[in-house]
């Protein structure tokens, strides 16, 4: 547990580097290693959202009436078996709960009345939006992203958070979809690093339960190979997840991006590129991944024998029928952005250039804003958004912000 006074610092030198930043709008540049009061991913979500929310709001955006939403969700049933759990660790740790949807808009909260009342000033409530261009900065708008987050008191963009601790997790699919959002809130007094683990650990319970009842709002998975390499790396077959190492899930994707195969020397080239690695180490990797996938990857030359969605070649065949809007909309990230093998570099690099010049090519302002919500250091696409925008278009003034943010 840690103690009160070293909270009481923490949030001392994270307010100070709030009001140094986020009301000049200067952010301090990314990868300042890991003495830094302000980690990367909370550095990158200050540029994302201060161009979309006034720091100084005081409460999020509130949707209409999402009670029909809540009851044709299909995390509500497996929430609701876990309630009685969730309401006790609730009121037990003085924290609240919060489910989502895919969205970020609350469809349900449960804790005691005084963290409720608390809650409710905020809009932490069902109806209240979470998102980034909602609420900014925040654990449950981080999650949405794809991966577990805290955020601790000054953190937060919007100033009324401050007070607050929260811890976060993506719910998914079984096929690996978000869904929504699990996250206990509290004050900045009582963080926990056990939150962290609870909130995995009931994520968990309710995956396993979405799973058990086949619920996937309302579709079925598909019956082949699913693969998503955009900002992170994940696989399924047949609905099922697979267990992949970073290295097989790297063959996964150069097999997926290109359907014709490798030859094992032109394989062992975009893996290893110079590297003195011997044929059998290759060989290993391959049939590490050939038993994972059932057998579904030919022997002699490297090539995928079933079937396979990924939201790479989602992007490439958007670009292809020249739908711009379709494959902005489906490029959610940099190609397995861990991942410096020859072969995944290349790719990640064409892919980038191909979104981004068609961005730039095209007449609609409201491509390269959204493009540009995700790289907000792209004075080029900032200024593109702008030039194409009518002067009496309000959002010229988040290009312009943009712009500025990406300068200063």
């Amino acid at each position: 547990m840690i103690g009160l006074d070293a909270l009481r610092r923490r949030r001392a030198e994270l307010e100070h580097e709030w009001s140094r930043h986020v009301p000049a709008r200067r952010l301090p540049p990314s990868g300042g290693g890991p003495d830094r009061l302000l980690r990367d991913e909370i550095v990158a979500s200050w540029s994302r959202s201060l161009p979309l929310v006034d720091p100084a709001r005081d409460s999020a955006p509130v949707e209409d009436d999402v009670s029909a939403r809540w009851r044709e969700s299909p995390l509500r049933r497996p929430v609701l078996e876990l309630a009685d759990e969730l309401r006790t660790i609730a009121d037990d740790a003085g924290f609240i709960a919060a489910v989502t949807d895919e969205s970020g808009t609350i469809l349900w909260t449960c804790g005691g009345r005084v963290m409720r009342r608390r809650a409710e000033r905020v809009n932490f409530a069902p109806g209240g939006r979470w998102d980034e261009t909602g609420m900014g900065t925040n654990a449950l708008s981080l999650a949405l992203r794809g991966r577990p987050a805290k955020v601790f008191s000054a953190e937060h963009l919007v100033a009324a958070l401050h007070g607050w601790v929260c811890y976060s997790a993506p719910i998914r699919s079984p096929g690996g979809r978000i869904l929504g959002v699990l996250d206990l809130s509290s004050t900045w007094d009582r963080s926990n690093p056990l939150a962290m683990s609870t909130v995995r650990t009931l994520v968990s319970a309710i995956e396993s339960r979405l799973a058990t009842i086949g619920l996937d709002a309302g579709r079925r998975e598909p019956a082949g190979l699913r693969l998503t390499c955009l900002g992170e790396g994940r696989a399924w077959r047949g609905g099922v997840p697979l267990r992949l190492r970073p290295r097989q899930l790297e063959i996964l994707t150069l097999l997926a991006l290109e359907p014709e195969g490798f030859s094992p020397e032109r394989l062992q080239a975009a893996l290893f590129g110079d590297r003195p690695v011997t044929a059998a180490t290759l060989k290993a990797q391959v049939s590490h991944l050939r038993r994972a996938l059932g057998g579904a990857l030919a022997q002699r030359r490297y090539q995928l024998t079933e079937p396979i969605e990924c939201d790479a070649r989602n992007v490439l065949a958007a670009l292809d029928a020249g739908d711009t809007a379709a494959a902005v909309e489906a490029y959610t990230g940099p190609l397995l952005p861990e991942s410096d093998v020859p072969g995944i570099v290349e790719w990640r690099t064409y892919l980038e250039v191909a979104v981004r010049e068609a961005v730039l090519a095209s007449s609609d302002p409201g491509l390269a804003l959204r493009y540009g919500t995700a790289h907000p250091y792209d004075v080029a696409v900032h200024e593109h958004a702008h030039r194409l925008l009518p002067p009496d278009d309000g959002r010229r003034g988040i290009a312009a912000a943009r712009i500025r943010a990406a300068l200063s």
